[in-house]
C-alpha cells in the first residue's frame, strides 16, 4: 500500500508548517525551510511526536468544551 502526506484538510498546511517550525525550535531542533533529511531520525520524531501530542491535546480540550 502506498504512503501519501496528503493534508485531510489541506487549509490548515500552513498552521502545521508553522507548528512544526515552534516545536522543532522548543525542543532544540534546527529545522531549515525547504529539504531536512539531513537531520537525525531521533531529532525528526522528536519534532513529529511533540505536534502529535500537541494536536491531541488540542482536541481533547476542543471536546471538553475548554
Amino acid at each position: 500500500m502506498a504512503r501519501t502526506n496528503r493534508k485531510v484538510v489541506p487549509q490548515a498546511t500552513a498552521a502545521l508548517d508553522r507548528m512544526k517550525f515552534e516545536v522543532a525550535s522548543e525542543v532544540g531542533v534546527n529545522l531549515k525551510e525547504g529539504y531536512n533529511g539531513d537531520i537525525a531520525a531521533r531529532d525528526a520524531g522528536r519534532v513529529g511526536g511533540n505536534m502529535t501530542r500537541k494536536l491531541i491535546e488540542t482536541a481533547e480540550r476542543s471536546m471538553s468544551g475548554r
